[in-house]
């Protein structure tokens, strides 16, 4: 655990020191779970929002596009669940008197228990080597079994509690657990409660005119009061997706961990409308796609995990996470929904408006059944950028801090580096700038020593450095060096742009899926 600490606090202190990630109003001392994404950290997000775009919109003819906005009449909530379901069971402690997520503080007791199996199949990996069968292990081992035992019995008895609304069992619960106040220690806990997540806000220029409206907890609930908008405007055909990226805002108590959990975050939603009765074919095609995307961006499938739910929502059924193995253990990523109706008939329902789809190769007239892909943006550039960041022994005994990005999400592709200040060397390396920057974001480098300049952009994750040298006078030639392998190679400056563009062009990393 202290290991997987250290890592985090490598991963936040290289966030900020490389210009991904800062502090959101730094100078009036920040605002708690509220961040700013940097100069770098712009362009990570905005690489993996397209990757998500170009998988999911233009791969797909029968997925389209939608950008809802943030306001919506605040009936869509109530028809939604929203206003009367939208709780976080919270618990206090009255020595620190502290805040706390209830679920949170028994899933972090679970992800102890976790740790300690990990521990044990990395001894027993050590202790017999090759011969070792680590499903066989988990399977047979008398300590390993009795630890899932007891996770699983923990978390069907926290899910069973909250699908019944049993706050005083969950107490409960985290007192049997022994569960302290991670800061203090403290086991003297307040009863648990429900506090609802939403942010209202007054729309209208005076008291008394004005409406209470929210700012939208979730962006799913846009793309439903447009379904018959988007289906009849693009004659759209069962089974077809509606798909959005945007901004959500939720008034988190315990948010932390960096940017995974934040008050305004965020995500990246497909909605797959289906006939009915076909839901759980598409729920497992989705399952399977959606696993295809994460792992074709190198991050290693054993960082990935598929957890189904216990307790299910109101409106599904069935529904699973893809989690990933984050710093501070496996944590959900992406969840796949099966929705079944309940949102269109409900806006029917609170709308008064009729939802249906027409069937012309059955003649009739249904409310479609929706499956459901929802990623968070943010947790996804924790994700990559948490599994990236490396630090790596060399041979000389020195080291070099990398960000190892998947090249085609890097904010910059190639970095132009004259070798020295002077002979002409600047203005051909500022040619070979004004070229590539049609195709590709570049940077242009002149200052320090060239080893120097090849760590800085291995720590902020350029996937190429191009060095231009006096040889490059003759023979227009120039040495390009690979981040990951600080392989060099000398290449005519004329191949330069096909070279980077086989590295970081979409289609060769979508091309795995």
């Amino acid at each position: 655990m202290a290991q997987q600490e250290d890592q985090f606090k490598r991963v936040i202190s290289h966030a900020k020191e490389y210009g991904y990630i800062f502090q959101s109003s730094e100078i009036y001392d920040g605002l708690s779970a509220v961040y700013d994404y940097a100069q770098n950290g712009v362009e990570l997000k905005k690489n993996i929002r397209d990757y998500w775009w170009k998988a999911m919109v233009q791969m797909h003819e029968n997925i389209v596009g939608l950008d809802a906005s943030i306001l919506m009449h605040p009936t869509t909530w109530k028809a939604s669940g929203h206003v009367d379901a939208f709780n976080d069971p919270l618990i206090d402690n009255k020595d620190s008197k502290k805040r706390y997520r209830a679920d949170v503080l028994i899933e972090d007791y679970c992800a102890k228990i976790e740790a300690k199996i990990t521990k044990e199949i990395a001894k027993a990996s050590k202790r017999f080597g090759e011969t070792f069968d680590k499903e066989q292990y988990v399977a047979t081992n008398p300590r390993v079994i009795g630890y899932q035992e007891k996770i699983n019995m923990i978390v069907s008895r926290m899910a069973r509690a909250l699908e019944l609304e049993d706050l005083a069992d969950v107490k409960l619960l985290i007192e049997e657990l022994g569960i302290a106040d991670p800061l203090t220690g403290s086991k003297n806990w307040t009863d648990v409660k429900q506090f609802n997540l939403m942010f209202g806000t007054q729309l209208g220029a005076s008291a008394d005119n004005s409406m209470e409206v929210y700012l939208r907890p979730e962006t799913a609930q846009g793309i439903f009061v447009n379904f018959l908008n988007v289906q009849k405007t693009g004659r759209m055909k069962i089974p077809f997706g509606i798909a959005q990226t945007g901004k959500a805002f939720r008034n988190e108590i315990v948010a932390r961990q960096f940017i995974f959990r934040m008050r305004e975050f965020e995500q990246m939603e497909m909605q797959f409308f289906v006939k009915p009765g076909t839901q759980k074919k598409w729920y497992e095609h989705w399952k399977e796609k959606r696993l295809q995307w994460h792992l074709s961006l190198g991050l290693g499938k054993e960082n990935y995990r598929f957890h189904d739910h216990d307790k299910l929502a109101h409106y599904a059924d069935a529904a699973a996470d893809i989690e990933f193995r984050f710093p501070f253990g496996f944590k959900e990523l992406e969840g796949i929904h099966s929705r079944t109706d309940f949102d269109l008939k409900a806006h029917e329902e609170y709308s008064g408006k009729k939802l249906h789809y027409f069937d012309h190769e059955e003649n009739k007239n249904y409310t479609p059944y929706v499956v459901e892909t929802s990623i968070g943006l943010d947790r996804m550039f924790l994700a990559v950028f948490s599994n990236s960041l490396v630090e790596e022994s060399l041979e000389n005994n020195t080291k070099r801090t990398v960000l190892k990005l998947p090249a085609v999400l890097a904010p910059t592709k190639a970095a132009i580096l004259p070798l020295v200040k002077k002979d002409g060397l600047p203005e051909i390396a500022r040619e070979i700038v004004e070229d590539l920057k049609w195709d590709f974001p570049i940077f242009y480098d002149e200052k320090d020593a060239v080893g120097k300049r090849y760590r800085r952009q291995d720590a902020v994750g350029t996937p190429f450095c191009i060095t231009v040298d006096h040889d490059t006078i003759e023979d227009q030639t120039v040495t390009i060096r690979h981040r990951d392998s600080m392989k060099q190679e000398r290449v005519l400056i004329s191949d330069l742009k096909e070279i980077i563009k086989k590295e970081v062009g979409f289609k060769s990393w979508l091309m795995k899926i």
